[in-house]
């Protein structure tokens, strides 16, 4: 039995000293959520959720993306709708006007609103969403992932081709019959432009449901990596507590344990 070096109470400390780490550690989890407090914690695992929340907040940002281009394409189609409309009421005006029976007067009148109608679509051929031009010869480019992939819509010009050939007929006796032809034309041109815009549209909700699917899943892949589970973690602290007890209680013990050794000096 020495004084000078007391093993036991080494041991003892060490043993405490781990075990309040342990609790420390455990104690941080609980409070964070996460398993990944420090980077000595898990460092390979850290190293794959860093890479996974890139990848999520990429697919996210894609899905953001493509949301937007639902959104254009839904106000494009809302803008085709009425000009659908437009047009349908030229080509009724156009036939009309062909009436031998009416007078001058009444033809001018179908002209009016013939012409009305016509700048009309050469008015909604300007408009924008955000900033952007809606109909255009060239297509929208869309991001279509998180890596940086994209999908071109289908463009609609609205401002020229058959519809601006459409726009800027008039009605008269000689001509009407031109006019109905060129409206009939724009009419045949508007359904191939509005079934692609819904196409496009298509594509684009189901590029959306795909990246929702896969951020969903990233997400449960990095939360199998990165968070606590609190009933597991709940357990080990129970157990860190009751070893930090403990621990201190055979410290102290073993700091003790010398004063035996004074009882055998007494004794001298």
């Amino acid at each position: 039995m020495v004084i000078n070096t007391n093993i036991s109470a080494l041991n003892a400390a060490d043993d405490l000293n781990q075990s309040n780490s342990a609790l420390n550690a455990s104690l941080a989890r609980l409070s964070t959520g996460s398993q990944l407090v420090n980077a000595s914690d898990n460092p390979a695992g850290l190293a794959e959720s860093i890479s996974l929340n890139a990848q999520i907040g990429q697919t996210t940002a894609a899905n953001n993306n493509v949301s937007n281009a639902i959104s254009f394409m839904q106000t494009m189609d809302g803008y085709l709708q009425q000009v659908g409309a437009a047009l349908d009421q030229m080509a009724a005006l156009a036939v009309s006007a062909q009436d031998g029976t009416i007078s001058s007067s009444q033809l001018s009148d179908y002209n009016a609103e013939f012409t009305a109608l016509g700048d009309y679509i050469t008015n909604t051929a300007t408009k924008a969403f955000n900033g952007v031009s809606l109909f255009s010869s060239s297509g929208l480019s869309v991001t279509t992932d998180g890596s940086g992939a994209s999908f071109t819509t289908n463009g609609v010009d609205l401002g020229g081709g058959n519809y601006s050939t459409a726009a800027v007929a008039t009605l008269s006796s000689a001509t009407s019959a031109t006019a109905l032809s060129d409206v009939t034309a724009a009419i045949s041109q508007l359904g191939t432009d509005r079934a692609n815009v819904g196409a496009n549209e298509e594509r684009l909700q189901y590029t959306s449901q795909a990246l929702s699917v896969l951020a969903t899943n990233l997400t449960a892949a990095n939360s199998q990596i990165s968070d606590v589970d609190i009933a597991t973690e709940s357990t080990k602290f129970a157990k860190y507590q009751i070893l930090v007890q403990s621990g201190t209680a055979m410290l102290s013990q073993a700091n003790q344990n010398p004063q035996n050794v004074l009882k055998l000096i007494e004794n001298i």
